[in-house]
């Protein structure tokens, strides 16, 4: 029987002094989130956080996956994570109850 479909929250601290790295990995990783051949991870929210200047200091992805394990090989494959701007990297499963 096929896994039923989850939803999960990634969300990514940048590591200190990262605003460069992020700037210049940006346009992959933006690729990267609409054109994931080969992975069954659909991004269905995303975009930066922010710290309290309004400067990009994260990522909040919300994902629909069949499980955990699809979720982690799709962020492990992000630009983002293969070039070490994050200094915490969580990925939650998630409820989804309100919003939809």
């Amino acid at each position: 029987m096929a896994e039923a479909t989850q939803y999960f929250v990634v969300l990514g601290t940048d590591a200190e002094g990262k605003q460069e790295l992020r700037q210049e990995l940006r346009p992959r990783h933006r690729e990267w989130l609409r054109e994931h051949p080969g992975h069954a991870v659909t991004v269905l929210h995303g975009g930066p956080t922010l710290d309290c200047e309004g400067d990009m200091d994260g990522t909040l992805l919300i994902v629909e996956a069949a499980n955990r394990q699809a979720v982690e090989a799709f962020v492990a494959a992000d630009p983002y994570v293969r070039h070490g701007l994050f200094h915490q990297l969580q990925v939650r499963r998630w409820a989804w109850s309100l919003g939809r």
